[in-house]
């Protein structure tokens, strides 16, 4: 059996984001059980309904990503207690046009990291919502709402912490295991 294929939407795009760290953390607690395909979701144009006849390059370029992997990983931080702009423009062009959705039917998982007291809590739950309407297959448990503190992270963007290690574990183990059920 092939390598399970993820794609990874990480909602910010800031340079030092903790969400891309903690993206690159679960990939290395992956290991060879999975390839992390980063998507790129700074350049798609805002989504516009009138340019559904003639899709921008960037938005079938980014469809296509979508449907070549096995399932997909949503990285977000919380911004005014939803998802970030970027992150939801994303998931509206690669939804679009009505009927043609990159996302219906794939496994998916949603994890954050942020420096407030509830993680990501509420940007999570509406995240969830959008993806449940997208006929997406979420997974439900583990919840993952880090907080971000100082030492979180080593210098190779792994875990230090060996009790947000194991959970982490427990985490990515529970998406391997509903994208493989899935597959079936």
């Amino acid at each position: 059996m092939s390598k399970i294929t993820i794609a990874v939407l990480v909602g910010s795009l800031r340079a030092a984001s903790y969400n891309r760290q903690l993206a690159r953390a679960l990939e290395h607690l992956a290991g060879d059980k999975a390839v992390f395909e980063y998507l790129e979701i700074g350049d798609i144009p805002l989504y516009n309904q009138d340019n559904d006849a003639d899709f921008p390059t960037q938005g079938t370029r980014f469809k296509q990503q979508v449907r070549a992997a096995d399932a997909v990983l949503f990285v977000t931080p919380e911004y005014n207690r939803s998802i970030p702009g970027v992150l939801k423009n994303a998931i509206d062009t690669g939804s679009r046009p009505y009927g043609d959705s990159a996302f219906s039917g794939k496994p998916a998982a949603v994890v954050g990291i942020s420096v407030g007291a509830i993680g990501t809590a509420t940007a999570q739950q509406h995240l969830r919502n959008v993806l449940s309407y997208l006929n997406m297959h979420v997974l439900g448990q583990p919840e993952v709402f880090l907080q971000y503190k100082e030492g979180l992270f080593g210098d190779d963007d792994q875990i230090a912490n060996a009790d947000s290690r194991k959970f982490l574990q427990g985490f990515v183990d529970a998406f391997l295991g509903l994208i493989e059920q899935r597959q079936r």
